[in-house]
């Protein structure tokens, strides 16, 4: 019969992603994770194995946040072009909202783990096909309502704009101007009116 956890899992996990988050996955020891997550080694272990275990699940947790601002977003009254912006806003400034240089988890992963991790590497390639997709269906509904004046491949569109924020999501590890981003912002929402 499986233990009852006697810890709540989303904090956990949230305090994980926040370490890794602020220090990387290498830079971040387990014992660095036991004082910080408030639950006992044993719990840690029995929990998720080991480190790399916990990152993965860290990754997903993030990535599980992300998606449920995004499905709020698409929610949101609007027209196709706001939401694009709104969804690039949250993509590159939630990078910063703390104040502190952080980036985005899943782009620094996917600096510092992906390239010689085969299930962290799958996990970010999936979630940047999942974000190209999402541009993609509003870019196409944008086309059809005649919002979006860019008569270019819809896809090709979502391609530059998630590529975009993901520059942004970069220089946001060393450096947040905000004015500087929301002109970048500006200029990327603006080629939907190119024709």
């Amino acid at each position: 019969m499986a233990r009852t956890k006697d810890f709540d899992e989303n904090e956990v996990l949230t305090k994980a992603m926040n370490q890794f988050w602020s220090r990387g996955y290498s830079a971040t020891s387990m014992e660095d994770l036991v004082s910080s997550l408030g639950i006992s080694r044993s719990s840690l272990y029995d929990t998720y194995v080991d480190k790399h275990t916990l990152f993965i699940k860290a990754l997903e947790h993030y990535q599980q946040m992300g998606y449920a601002k995004i499905q709020d977003i698409l929610k949101s009254p609007g027209s196709s072009k706001e939401t694009v912006k709104r969804l690039i806003e949250h993509a590159t400034c939630g990078s910063s909202a703390s104040g502190k240089q952080t980036g985005c988890f899943l782009v620094n992963a996917e600096v510092e783990v992906a390239p010689h991790d085969k299930k962290v590497s799958k996990l970010i390639c999936n979630n940047g096909e999942q974000m190209e997709d999402i541009f993609y269906q509003v870019i196409k509904n944008g086309q059809k309502t005649g919002d979006v004046k860019n008569p270019r491949n819809a896809r090709s569109l979502a391609r530059f704009i998630t590529n975009t924020i993901k520059g942004l999501q970069v220089t946001a590890k060393s450096t947040f101007d905000k004015a500087g981003f929301n002109e970048i912002i500006g200029m990327t929402v603006s080629i939907l009116d190119q024709n």
